[in-house]
């Protein structure tokens, strides 16, 4: 896809959600672990079996927010800047990371029939469609997809059929992509909402002992938006923005499932897809990696470009309060700090070849220049130009007009088809009355009159299926400003650019806090000064005593991760002797009731597909070429 950069490297941003305590905690007894700095964007967390004296660790991101923050606040302040770049051309993914029961569904999606509570994908749906409406002289262009990763499948939550694996596919130009992966033109929020309602109807959900409705799949919602508009060279120029919205599945512990039957080898499916996540963004901070293993999964090789490509990314980590999860909200901390060191190289996609909206335009035209060569479009255009008119003296055009535009090519159509039988049925009856006539010539003419009537209904059949296809067509195309009525005055829209005002006015604040922080611990010792030998011995005792809690945390800390690298070496090895056991079954069944020979010709018709990472049967009969 032709990109056309912007700007240089930019980090992902990430910042971390604590839920509030559950009554399931509270009842157990257990204590509150986690301490959040709202304004320094800082988490610290306390280990429940640390050593008296120990000090919490410390972590720092972007923007933090508590169990009281508010939808709305994660949205105005983190998500809102990267819908407006996707708006502008940019590629832009939202995920949520953290173990089960945190919190992630809630944050994507959240209560859909209560407006406080509403996630950030239908958040992300007002505000594409709100600025679709402000907009001027633009025409857009919106689609939608959704998909998941079940066990290393994938599926479209959108398809008929939902048994039908999709394969990964990749283009020079595009990149990744799934093959016949279904997409709807969507016009206006409730639309895209159907569409989403639909998917996640059909999305894999089940009960665990960590969460009631934990969602057993990674959930992608893909939203391609295209805009056209005439460039300063008089010519129209596409941008196309893709937005992916991504509902991953948590993180958890085979221990702490206490699930029977399919979950825990969907949970050791989505441990190793996550696991194949962390790899990628530790090699990608590492510096020193030559290889980036995006194949080892089709979760990262479908966030490929969010992760160090073409794609603004912000990464909500969500955490949970109590000790009983301190282990995974330690784990998810150390991914998240890990991942705020990705650097990726957003650029607008400008001028794509393989734009559906092009295509569209195309079309249009085509339709439109077939209705006017029937002499279809001579009202339509007539009152276009009448409606120009009243915008360029009045500036406002009322619905009836509009109403009245809409309808014309119809009314038009039909009188002209009626003119013209009418013409033909007056000649049919004066054929009829005129006794100068011989019959068989009598005959003839009539016979040519019928034939035309005939041709003449063809035509009107052929003239409405015509106007059909270019209004349904017409009708896909969002033109800013006119298309969407915008229900939103002039006091809702200030009072949206003063929330975006304040918004920033705090990220600004919190980061120039962290860099005073900073500053303040390394200008402390150029600033001290003695009055006496015993009051720098004093000071610098207690600096050493610093230093000294400080190794021992570093101690702390390098243990900690020789056992969180134990726990995920003996999940993976559980992992493997599952594999290892279903292998085993496959070759005792192959082994006895599979022929030597028939075993044999199908070994020699397997070979591997380097590009789909997979392997293939060669047909039986060879294509030509």
């Amino acid at each position: 896809m032709a990109g056309k950069p912007r700007s240089g490297c930019e980090a992902l941003r990430v910042v971390a959600r604590c839920r509030p305590m559950s009554r399931r905690e509270e009842a157990a007894g257990y204590e509150r672990v986690l301490e959040l700095d709202v304004k320094l964007g800082q988490v610290s967390i306390r280990n429940p079996r640390a050593a008296p004296g120990e000090l919490p660790k410390t972590f720092t991101f972007d923007a933090v927010y508590d169990a009281s923050s508010k939808q709305a606040d994660l949205y105005d302040e983190t998500v809102r800047p990267l819908i407006d770049s996707v708006l502008q051309g940019f590629n832009g993914t939202v995920f949520a990371y953290g173990q089960t029961g945190t919190g992630k569904t809630y944050t994507m999606q959240g209560a859909w029939a209560e407006p406080e509570k509403r996630g950030i994908i239908p958040s992300a749906f007002e505000h594409i469609f709100t600025h679709i409406s402000r907009s001027q002289n633009q025409q857009y262009l919106v689609r939608a997809s959704y998909l998941e990763i079940y066990q290393e499948e994938i599926r479209d939550l959108l398809a008929k059929d939902q048994s039908k694996k999709l394969e990964l596919k990749e283009n020079p130009e595009t990149g990744v992509y799934i093959k016949d992966l279904s997409s709807f033109v969507t016009k206006n929020v409730k639309e895209i909402e159907h569409v989403m309602n639909l998917g996640s109807q059909t999305r894999s959900v089940g009960s665990t002992n960590m969460n009631e409705h934990s969602s057993r799949s990674h959930a992608i919602f893909l939203i391609t938006i295209e805009c056209s508009e005439t460039g300063p060279d008089g010519e129209e120029h596409i941008r196309v923005g893709k937005l992916n919205l991504v509902d991953l599945a948590g993180s958890e512990r085979q221990s702490k499932m206490g699930a029977q039957g399919e979950r825990p080898k969907e949970a050791s499916k989505i441990n190793l897809s996550l696991s194949a996540l962390g790899n990628v963004i530790s090699a990608l901070v590492d510096g020193r990696s030559t290889h980036i293993p995006y194949r080892d999964s089709k979760l990262t090789r479908l966030l490929q470009d969010s992760l160090g490509g073409n794609a603004k990314t912000i990464m909500v980590a969500t955490l949970g309060p109590a000790s009983h999860s301190y282990d995974e909200s330690l784990s998810t901390l150390r991914f998240a700090n890990r991942a705020k060191n990705i650097k990726n190289k957003p650029r607008v996609n400008e001028d794509p070849k393989d734009t559906l909206l092009r295509e569209f335009q195309e079309e249009i035209v085509r339709l439109k220049a077939q209705l006017e060569k029937r002499g279809m479009l001579g009202k339509k255009r007539r009152r276009s130009s009448r409606r120009k008119k009243a915008m360029d003296g009045e500036g406002t055009v009322d619905n009836e007009g509009e109403d009245e535009n809409e309808d014309g090519l119809e009314k038009n159509m039909e009188n002209y088809l009626k003119e013209q039988k009418e013409r033909l049925e007056e000649e049919k009856a004066a054929i009829q009355d005129d006794h100068s006539l011989v019959s068989e010539e009598k005959q003839k003419l009539l016979q040519e009159k019928e034939k035309m009537i005939e041709d003449l209904r063809k035509e009107q059949e052929a003239t409405e299926l015509l106007a059909i296809k270019y209004k349904a067509m017409e009708s896909k195309l969002l033109i800013g400003g006119r298309t969407i009525v915008d229900h939103t005055n002039e006091q809702q829209k200030m009072l949206e650019l003063r929330r975006q005002e304040i918004a920033e006015q705090k990220r600004r604040e919190r980061e120039m806090q962290q860099e005073m922080l900073l500053r303040d611990e390394e200008t402390m010792e150029l600033r001290e000064t003695y009055t006496s030998l015993q009051q720098e011995v004093e000071i610098k005792t207690k600096k050493l005593k610093k230093l000294y809690a400080k190794l021992q945390a570093v101690k702390a800390e390098i243990q900690d991760q020789h056992d969180e690298y134990i726990r995920v070496r003996q999940d993976l090895e559980e992992a493997q002797n599952e594999q290892t056991r279903e292998l085993k079954l496959k070759y005792l069944i192959i082994e006895n009731f599979i022929p030597p020979e028939e075993k044999n010709k199908i070994m020699n018709r397997l070979y591997f597909d380097g590009d789909e990472d997979q392997w293939k049967f060669q047909p039986l009969v060879p294509t030509e070429g």
